[in-house]
């Protein structure tokens, strides 16, 4: 379940179980509940005890639709051990977001401490962007950047005026993702919940980029992801016509083919219809 492909993820809170139902009710394909930046040190251990809680949430009402991950505290914080066996108690299907997540060995430490379940790791350095091929051939489930403490030590501004300054760093998580043969990431949260026409400019660029979906922090962001990363309907009806194509090409013992408009058919554009009829799905 945690490895389930999600075109939105949603933050909530680990301390706070009044939001729990609403998290997963809300529309995205997965929750993603905090107990790092969300909670604060002196609330670490009660929001570890609540996650029973949100299990038993995630039990009812067909909820279990819903992909869960838990964002524990970074490798090196003095609650990362007790997270991590806080998760290896909950269900496997609840994955493991690893924040901060600096080489594979720090992957491979978690899967240890919690196997049987996916980790998701987090790359929030330059160190880590530039060793993203090396943590996405670890094991992890999926990798995605996180973006606030990039911008930070890239010296790169808040908000669309640091756009362009992320630009490698987000193709390079990309890139490392399809190369270790990684479903296409998610791109970090946009932190003005208030911005969704900022939002929307984001997720457009980091569409053209090759993400498949977005986090979000708040339930009102869900439309505007879900909107701009799923495929329209002329691109749909086409990617279908490919497919049909090829399996009548096959069927006659053909390989490549030209569609009615003239267009050249070949397996790198099969791959893409077959990413566009996925990505459909997702939505």
């Amino acid at each position: 379940m945690s490895d389930r492909l999600a075109m939105v993820a949603l933050y909530a809170p680990a301390d706070r179980p009044d939001r729990f139902g609403k998290a997963l009710d809300a529309g995205a394909d997965a929750v993603i509940v905090d107990l790092e930046d969300a909670v604060t040190a002196s609330r670490k251990e009660e929001a570890r005890a609540m996650l029973a809680a949100f299990a038993d949430e995630w039990r009812t009402g067909g909820r279990e639709r819903v992909a869960v991950q838990v964002r524990v505290n970074a490798i090196g914080s003095r609650w990362h051990a007790d997270d991590v066996a806080a998760v290896a108690a909950l269900p496997t299907e609840f994955g493991i977001r690893l924040p901060k997540t600096q080489s594979a060995d720090d992957v491979r430490a978690v899967l240890a401490a919690a196997p049987g379940r996916g980790v998701h790791a987090l790359l929030e350095t330059a160190l880590a962007v530039e060793r993203a091929f090396e943590i996405a051939s670890s094991g992890v489930a999926t990798i995605a950047s996180g973006e606030a403490d990039l911008r930070s030590e890239l010296g790169v501004p808040a908000g669309a005026a640091g756009e362009p300054g992320l630009a490698y760093s987000r193709a390079r998580v990309v890139n490392a993702a399809a190369a270790a043969g990684l479903p296409s990431p998610l791109m970090a949260v946009w932190a003005d919940v208030a911005d969704l026409d900022g939002l929307e400019r984001s997720c457009r660029e980091g569409r053209a980029l090759g993400y498949a979906g977005r986090t979000a922090l708040h339930p009102r962001q869900i439309e505007v992801i879900r909107r701009v990363f799923t495929p329209d309907a002329t691109a749909v009806e086409r990617a279908q016509r490919i497919l049909e194509r090829v399996e009548a090409a096959a069927a006659e013992g053909n390989g490549a083919f030209v569609l009615e408009d003239g267009t050249f058919i070949d397996v790198a554009m099969v791959r893409a219809a077959e990413r566009i009829i996925a990505a459909a799905h997702r939505a």
